[in-house]
């Protein structure tokens, strides 16, 4: 499909509910073929928008996820000793492409990019600009010609920090959590494994404006994210099964609560040596519901 075509769709981005910045900026970028760097909390949706990208243009999609084992061989290749004793170390035959090569004229998906090492990413700057590799002495001119989608969460300081050279071949699309309450009950209740069971909306609502309330703590270092929404969804459903309930109930919610979203969240430093993260979530919990009543779920 041609591009500019497919860009000015209404929604070309459809499995993306919301998120209607980062989806203008994101066309923007590709409409002149830029590369593009996607920042956001992990369970936003940038794997989807990528994924949303091949798709529209029914391009190859490659994925290499960002870890610290990946080397520069597995991403360009390298020569295959057997084949160069056959053609030569210099003929282009002995060369094995990585996955990087795969992409060409296709999508370029590197999840979490600032997961390997420095070292890597040098390693994908000339590939970037150039459109070829060198490695050592060989210089393999192979066509690498695709849109590069990489994504980071910048909040992560377990991780590497990009180089500017790196930055500066990138456009950056930030991503925030789902603008509404309401947003986010439609992409759990579309994204989300359904049982044969009941989820009263007030229910629902009262899970995702939880969710809501906790990411506006100041408390937290790390905030539930879209995935800590669907556990929550998920497993109320599970535990509504296992009492043999038709429909899901306050309590099957608060049972889950613990279990989903105790390690998804991290409390800053002045924080953590008072209370840990189960504690948090529960006086966390008995706040929400006192604040909003009947709001919470205490309808019928």
């Amino acid at each position: 499909m041609d591009l500019t075509k497919a860009l000015l769709e209404n929604d070309p981005f459809p499995d993306i509910l919301g998120q209607e910045h980062a989806k203008q900026q994101l066309k923007s970028a590709l409409l002149v073929n830029r590369h593009v760097l996607i920042l956001g909390a992990p369970g936003i949706g940038k794997t989807t928008l990528a994924k949303n990208v091949a798709s529209l243009l029914n391009k190859n999609f490659i994925r290499i996820q960002g870890s610290p084992d990946l080397t520069a061989e597995d991403l360009l290749g390298d020569i295959d000793p057997i084949k160069a004793m056959q053609y030569g170390p210099l003929d282009k035959r002995s060369f094995t492409p990585g996955k990087i090569f795969k992409a060409d004229k296709g999508i370029l998906f590197f999840d979490e990019v600032n997961r390997c090492p420095e070292k890597l990413q040098n390693a994908l700057l000339q590939v970037l600009e150039e459109g070829k590799a060198t490695l050592g002495s060989y210089t393999v001119d192979i066509p690498a010609s695709f849109i590069f989608i990489g994504t980071m969460n910048p909040e992560d300081s377990s991780t590497e920090q990009l180089s500017d050279v790196f930055l500066d071949r990138c456009d950056v699309v930030y991503m925030g959590y789902p603008e509404t309450v309401d947003i986010e009950k439609s992409i759990v209740v579309k994204k989300g494994e359904k049982k044969n069971v009941l989820f009263p909306e007030h229910v629902l609502t009262a899970a995702i404006s939880f969710i809501h309330w906790l990411r506006k703590s100041e408390k937290l270092e790390r905030k539930p994210s879209v995935r800590a929404s669907l556990g929550l969804y998920e497993r109320s459903q599970s535990n509504a099964l296992l009492q043999q309930k038709k429909k899901v109930e306050m309590e099957h919610l608060r049972d889950a609560i613990l279990s989903v979203l105790a390690h998804r969240i991290r409390l800053k430093p002045s924080v953590k040596y008072l209370q840990t993260p189960a504690e948090f979530i529960e006086d966390e919990l008995k706040r929400f519901l006192h604040s909003h009543g009947k709001d919470a779920g205490d309808a019928p």
